[in-house]
């Protein structure tokens, strides 16, 4: 049980360098929710909240929402990425950048919609 939602809790969040940034965005909290519900699947958060300086040491765009408390890298229990992103991309066709990669799926809440 989380304290976010049924199936998300704050601290997986949070910054992995122990920053303390663990804001995170409202509506991204329910899409990732809502993908819970869908698969009927718990969820772990690899990657949330990313600090300036945590981003840059990752690798990540300077750009990157993970600095704007609005994307996450997800891993649904038993579901293949691939299925995860399909699923992003069939419920949310006009918005919202969407990441298929090999060991998890990236959804971010930004307006505009974006692929890779």
């Amino acid at each position: 049980m989380g304290d976010l939602t049924k199936n998300l809790s704050r601290h997986e969040f949070a910054c992995k360098c122990g920053c303390g940034m663990d804001q995170i965005d409202y509506e991204l909290i329910v899409v990732i929710q809502d993908a819970c519900d869908y698969f009927e699947k718990p969820v772990t958060i690899n990657s949330g909240n990313r600090c300036i300086f945590h981003n840059k040491v990752v690798g990540g765009h300077p750009k990157s929402k993970h600095t704007k408390s609005k994307a996450a890298d997800c891993v649904f229990k038993d579901v293949k990425p691939s299925l995860v992103a399909a699923y992003f991309q069939r419920t949310y066709p006009t918005k919202y950048g969407i990441g298929d990669y090999d060991s998890f799926t990236h959804i971010d809440v930004q307006p505009t919609k974006k692929r890779w």
